[in-house]
């Protein structure tokens, strides 16, 4: 069974060409379930029946598992099956007969357009780890593209001159975004003045950490969490906010949802939808606010 999981797992790294954060997702999940069957109902994974995971889901949901996670681990579990069903393995694909758990979607938390300027220029810029900030933050809110794929940007997929970034997103699929002034002129101080301080001499990375070295997720999620302090805003932000935040203040001054959709690299249009939702209650909070007969 081992083998069989080591196979699959191959298979979406070399076919389905998956990031190794979803890698790492599907195979936590389904070592998990191999441990489930071979513990409590001495079964191998071929001979899986729609009750089996019916009851893999109910000990999810009563060891405390969100909905939210437990369809993610259904997702995993469909995802390995069609494969077995596809090649052969099995005849009968078991999780056809299981409905995904229902979930409510929250809306992610976006900062406001006031709140945006408050904590870019709260960041003091007359230090290299300070221009070094600003332009990651600055890149962040002008783009919205996601952490991991800021994180992997070398130097020389900016293009200043022009005003694009490109990055490399899920499935390790290319998209070019382009830049905004306030992005390319924090951008033009941070590689002039603060990387070459910084950044080690053979370091291809466009953001470096205080050793020189690649900036990581969790460093960049830290330094965030500094200056949100600084600028004393009481929100639970994150990274992925500002990305939430640059589509949301998109519409919301009018742009095109298949724009949104193309500048965030979202494959489904209803992904991008759920910025709709941010914007509809945005409206409905100022009209209750403003409208005397509201």
């Amino acid at each position: 069974m081992e083998q069989l999981l080591v196979r699959y797992l191959q298979y979406l790294r070399v076919q389905r060409n998956l990031s190794e954060n979803t890698l790492k997702a599907y195979q936590r999940d389904l070592t998990a379930f191999s441990a489930f069957v071979r513990e409590y109902w001495q079964k191998r994974l071929t001979e899986v029946d729609r009750h089996l995971i019916r009851d893999y889901l109910a000990v999810l949901h009563r060891k405390g598992f969100k909905s939210a996670s437990v369809a993610q681990h259904l997702a995993a579990l469909r995802s390995f099956y069609g494969y077995l069903k596809r090649f052969g393995y099995i005849e009968t694909d078991p999780t056809q007969a299981v409905r995904i758990p229902k979930h409510g979607k929250h809306l992610p938390q976006v900062l406001s357009v006031d709140e945006t300027d408050l904590l870019l220029s709260g960041i003091d810029t007359s230090m290299p780890l300070g221009m070094r900030d600003r332009a990651i933050f600055e890149l962040l809110y002008a783009t919205g593209i996601r952490l991991s794929e800021l994180v992997g940007l070398n130097v020389d997929g900016v293009d200043l001159d022009v005003g694009f970034v490109r990055v490399y997103g899920k499935g390790r699929k290319e998209r070019i975004v382009p830049i905004g002034e306030y992005a390319v002129q924090a951008l033009m101080l941070y590689l002039a003045e603060a990387r070459p301080k910084l950044s080690k001499p053979e370091e291809t990375a466009l953001f470096v950490n205080n050793r020189g070295s690649r900036l990581t997720q969790r460093g960049v999620q830290y330094l965030l969490n500094k200056h949100i302090h600084q600028c004393a805003i009481s929100k639970q932000v994150s990274p992925h906010s500002l990305r939430h935040s640059f589509a949301t203040h998109l519409l919301d001054a009018g742009a095109d949802l298949r724009v949104v959709q193309e500048l965030l690299g979202h494959v489904s249009l209803s992904t991008t939808q759920i910025y709709t939702r941010i914007s509809q209650s945005k409206l409905k909070s100022v009209y209750n606010r403003a409208h005397p007969r509201a």
